[in-house]
């Protein structure tokens, strides 16, 4: 790294986690604020599926003015949304909790306050990602984009664990109650962009010579996939159809896992509640646990046993979906918190298999010039997961509990099949790089 980046880095992890944590420390409380509120679960899920939906649109938008109005504008774009949704989302859950405005209301003004998040948030990480690889040797570079991505696995780690531990009690004759983890991060995000405004200097005006790339939503469950890495350090020009050959097999499997993915682990906390027949602000710590586990569970699978196993991409995404297939079944038969917890584990082990090797797939599949494309392809189907997924989950859960879980099951058995037949070996990928019709 150059000269003094060291302490500049550190905090572009800080905020790369900042982001995720508080993104996922507030859809752990959510099933309940939604249950102790009288709000249909299918609203729940809906307020984060409009803000994965912006944050979609919105990242490629902030990842190309990135480049032009320098990276630590954008960053400082990102983290003030962050904070301002936040605090509006966390002012307008306690006006519900203390009726001052209808329930309804208050997840109806919750929605528009997670526009801002959908809409500015996602301007700070290709920001990040293109001032780490500005400031990093060839060598440094993948090592040092990949620990960043790391950060928002590490995320959805800290955000459900702390998120228990944040439910604050009276603000003078104010309850805030269940808006704590809102309010707290609000304060975090608010120190992290103080920081980022007097460490890094003003870049405008300064060519980089390297882009960063769109990150995809930050969600439960929603590992860093890894293409922000590809993307950053990529230099191709050739541009990439989803349904090219080379990579539609590879873009179904990630599509159909993502939506698994999304399915189940948005559903997970009102299982929790039903499942243990607790009230809802007495469920946030088995919540908790099950999401630690499930996070803990697919960052051993990246960090841990990948390296160690040393898997192609075809071998991870078809042992991933055995896992996840019997994981995301075993959960919806779960009844107690320990069988619930095991199986969700089980199922994020297999997902933290088959993201990785989704994406590594689909980079192998093309050749240099396209792996730009390939990436934001990559990046987008990752992002697209967490628009539809959580709601579909959702509906499916209100019309019975095992039902999103099974589904997801099946949809992984089903992909297995499909992907042991039409995905590539990697000496079919590399012959495929010099013949597009291959």
């Amino acid at each position: 790294m150059k000269r003094g980046f060291d302490r500049s880095f550190a905090l572009m992890f800080l905020v790369m986690l900042t982001i995720a944590a508080g993104n996922t420390a507030l859809q752990s409380v959510l099933p309940a604020l939604g249950r102790s509120l009288g709000v249909n679960d299918s609203a729940v899920a809906a307020a984060f599926s409009v803000s994965a939906l912006l944050w979609v649109v919105a990242a490629p938008f902030w990842a190309k003015r990135s480049d032009r109005h320098g990276r630590r504008l954008m960053i400082l774009f990102g983290m003030g949304g962050f904070c301002i949704s936040l605090t509006l989302c966390g002012v307008f859950l306690a006006a519900g909790i203390n009726g001052w405005i209808g329930g309804t209301t208050a997840f109806v003004l919750f929605i528009l306050g997670r526009l801002i998040y959908g809409t500015f948030g996602s301007a700070a990480p290709p920001a990040v990602q293109a001032l780490v690889a500005g400031n990093t040797t060839r060598e440094e570079r993948t090592r040092a984009l990949t620990l960043l991505a790391s950060a928002f696995g590490l995320g959805t780690i800290l955000g459900p664990a702390l998120a228990p531990y944040l439910i604050l009690g009276h603000a003078g004759t104010v309850e805030v109650g269940l808006a704590g983890p809102a309010f707290v991060f609000a304060v975090f995000g608010l120190i992290v962009f103080v920081t980022v405004r007097r460490v890094l200097p003003d870049d405008r005006g300064i060519e980089a010579g390297v882009h960063g790339a769109a990150n995809a939503y930050p969600s439960i469950g929603g590992q860093a996939s890894g293409a922000s890495v590809t993307a950053a350090t990529a230099e191709g020009r050739s541009e990439v159809r989803y349904t090219d050959p080379r990579i539609r097999a590879w873009m179904i499997a990630g599509l159909v896992m993502g939506h698994a993915q999304a399915m189940t682990g948005q559903a997970i906390g009102f299982l929790v509640i039903d499942r243990l027949n607790v009230a809802p602000a007495a469920a946030l710590e088995p919540t908790g646990i099950v999401l630690m586990m499930g996070a803990g569970a697919a960052l051993l699978a990246q960090w841990g046993l990948i390296p160690l196993l040393n898997l192609k991409p075809r071998a991870l995404v078809l042992s991933g979906l055995v896992l996840a297939a019997a994981g995301t079944a075993l959960t919806g038969l779960a009844t107690s918190l320990y069988g619930i917890a095991t199986a969700y584990a089980l199922a994020s082990l297999g997902f933290g298999f088959t993201r990785p090797g989704f994406t590594a797939g689909s980079s192998l599949a093309v050749g240099p010039a396209a792996q730009g494309s390939v990436a934001g392809k990559v990046t987008s189907v990752n992002g697209a997961s967490f628009v539809l997924g959580p709601s579909i989950g959702v509906g499916l859960y209100e019309i019975q509990h095992s039902l999103p879980y099974l589904t997801a099951g099946a949809a992984c058995l089903l992909l297995l099949f499909y992907a042991a037949r039409a995905l590539r070996t990697p000496e079919q990928e590399a012959a495929a790089w010099s013949d597009p019709e291959v």
